[in-house]
Protein backbone atom coordinates (compact mmCIF):
# COMPACT_ATOMS: atom_id res chain seq x y z
CA UNK A 1 0.00 0.00 0.00
CA UNK A 2 1.33 3.58 -0.99
CA UNK A 3 0.40 6.74 1.04
CA UNK A 4 0.95 10.06 -0.44
CA UNK A 5 1.37 12.90 1.64
CA UNK A 6 0.39 16.23 0.67
CA UNK A 7 2.45 19.25 2.25
CA UNK A 8 0.21 21.80 3.18
CA UNK A 9 2.07 25.10 3.91
CA UNK A 10 2.37 25.81 7.41
CA UNK A 11 1.38 29.72 7.36
CA UNK A 12 3.81 31.08 10.46
CA UNK A 13 1.74 34.33 10.98
CA UNK A 14 -1.43 32.54 11.25
CA UNK A 15 -0.12 29.60 13.60
CA UNK A 16 1.11 32.70 16.03
CA UNK A 17 -2.00 34.20 15.72
CA UNK A 18 -3.47 31.23 17.14
CA UNK A 19 -2.06 31.79 20.13
CA UNK A 20 -1.98 34.89 20.99
CA UNK A 21 -3.12 36.51 24.46
CA UNK A 22 -2.41 39.72 26.18
CA UNK A 23 -3.21 40.86 29.73
CA UNK A 24 -3.50 44.53 30.00
CA UNK A 25 -4.49 46.84 33.59
CA UNK A 26 -5.89 49.24 34.38
CA UNK A 27 -7.23 51.01 37.84
CA UNK A 28 -10.87 51.61 37.94
CA UNK A 29 -12.31 53.81 40.95
CA UNK A 30 -8.77 51.90 42.30
CA UNK A 31 -10.14 48.16 41.85
CA UNK A 32 -7.91 46.54 38.96
CA UNK A 33 -8.72 45.38 36.12
CA UNK A 34 -7.30 42.72 34.13
CA UNK A 35 -8.75 42.97 30.26
CA UNK A 36 -8.18 39.64 28.87
CA UNK A 37 -7.56 39.64 24.73
CA UNK A 38 -6.63 36.71 22.73
CA UNK A 39 -6.73 32.91 23.33
CA UNK A 40 -6.22 31.68 26.64
CA UNK A 41 -5.14 28.30 26.88
CA UNK A 42 -2.30 26.14 28.19
CA UNK A 43 0.46 28.10 26.90
CA UNK A 44 -1.13 31.27 27.67
CA UNK A 45 -2.49 30.38 31.02
CA UNK A 46 0.99 31.51 32.95
CA UNK A 47 0.59 35.02 31.65
CA UNK A 48 -2.91 35.41 33.52
CA UNK A 49 -1.58 33.51 36.40
CA UNK A 50 1.20 35.76 36.38
CA UNK A 51 -0.79 39.25 36.45
CA UNK A 52 -3.09 38.02 39.26
CA UNK A 53 -0.16 37.00 41.43
CA UNK A 54 0.74 40.37 41.21
CA UNK A 55 -2.21 41.65 42.11
CA UNK A 56 -2.12 39.46 44.99
CA UNK A 57 1.22 40.06 45.99
CA UNK A 58 0.49 43.71 45.71
CA UNK A 59 -2.38 43.58 48.47
CA UNK A 60 -5.09 44.21 45.54
CA UNK A 61 -7.54 41.32 46.56
CA UNK A 62 -10.41 43.30 44.51
CA UNK A 63 -9.35 42.20 40.92
CA UNK A 64 -12.11 42.57 38.27
CA UNK A 65 -11.45 40.34 34.85
CA UNK A 66 -12.86 41.92 32.06
CA UNK A 67 -13.34 39.12 29.20
CA UNK A 68 -14.40 41.92 26.15
CA UNK A 69 -11.83 40.46 24.01
CA UNK A 70 -11.00 36.76 25.56
CA UNK A 71 -11.94 34.54 22.36
CA UNK A 72 -11.07 31.59 23.78
CA UNK A 73 -10.91 29.74 26.71
CA UNK A 74 -9.30 25.96 27.90
CA UNK A 75 -9.34 24.41 30.96
CA UNK A 76 -6.00 25.70 31.90
CA UNK A 77 -7.40 29.42 31.28
CA UNK A 78 -10.54 28.55 33.88
CA UNK A 79 -7.86 26.85 36.21
CA UNK A 80 -6.43 30.28 36.96
CA UNK A 81 -9.41 31.82 37.86
CA UNK A 82 -10.22 28.71 40.39
CA UNK A 83 -6.42 28.66 41.58
CA UNK A 84 -6.90 31.94 43.15
CA UNK A 85 -10.28 32.31 44.03
CA UNK A 86 -10.32 30.06 47.37
CA UNK A 87 -7.13 32.26 48.55
CA UNK A 88 -8.57 35.42 47.46
CA UNK A 89 -12.15 35.18 49.58
CA UNK A 90 -10.53 33.73 52.22
CA UNK A 91 -8.56 37.18 53.03
CA UNK A 92 -11.92 38.95 52.13
CA UNK A 93 -10.87 39.76 48.04
CA UNK A 94 -12.74 38.41 45.35
CA UNK A 95 -12.40 38.20 41.14
CA UNK A 96 -15.46 39.40 39.54
CA UNK A 97 -16.01 38.65 35.52
CA UNK A 98 -17.49 41.04 33.02
CA UNK A 99 -18.17 41.39 29.73
CA UNK A 100 -18.12 37.65 28.67
CA UNK A 101 -17.87 36.61 24.95
CA UNK A 102 -20.85 34.31 24.13
CA UNK A 103 -18.49 31.54 23.04
CA UNK A 104 -16.90 31.63 26.07
CA UNK A 105 -19.76 32.14 28.20
CA UNK A 106 -20.87 28.89 26.91
CA UNK A 107 -18.02 27.43 28.63
CA UNK A 108 -18.72 29.11 32.22
CA UNK A 109 -22.06 28.04 32.13
CA UNK A 110 -20.57 24.12 31.26
CA UNK A 111 -18.77 24.85 34.42
CA UNK A 112 -20.87 25.97 36.48
CA UNK A 113 -18.91 29.13 36.73
CA UNK A 114 -21.88 31.86 37.32
CA UNK A 115 -22.50 30.13 40.83
CA UNK A 116 -19.07 30.56 41.80
CA UNK A 117 -18.40 33.90 40.46
CA UNK A 118 -19.74 37.61 40.06
CA UNK A 119 -19.94 37.28 35.50
CA UNK A 120 -21.88 40.90 35.26
CA UNK A 121 -22.22 42.46 31.67
CA UNK A 122 -19.61 45.29 32.30
CA UNK A 123 -16.69 46.87 34.01
CA UNK A 124 -19.35 49.45 36.09
CA UNK A 125 -21.47 46.60 37.12
CA UNK A 126 -18.33 44.84 38.23
CA UNK A 127 -17.80 47.73 40.37
CA UNK A 128 -20.76 47.47 41.74
CA UNK A 129 -20.88 44.30 42.99
CA UNK A 130 -18.24 44.96 45.01
CA UNK A 131 -19.48 48.21 46.37
CA UNK A 132 -22.33 45.90 47.00
CA UNK A 133 -20.39 43.67 49.00
CA UNK A 134 -18.98 46.55 51.28
CA UNK A 135 -22.31 47.69 52.12
CA UNK A 136 -22.82 44.46 53.36
CA UNK A 137 -19.84 44.39 55.68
Amino acid sequence: MLLLWEKIPLNQEMASLANIFVVSRTLHDGIPVLALDGFLDAHTAPNFESAIQQEVDGGNLRIIANCDKLTYISSAGLGVFMSFIEEIRERGGDIKICSVQPKVMQVFEILGFPALFDIVTGVSDAIGKFQESNQER
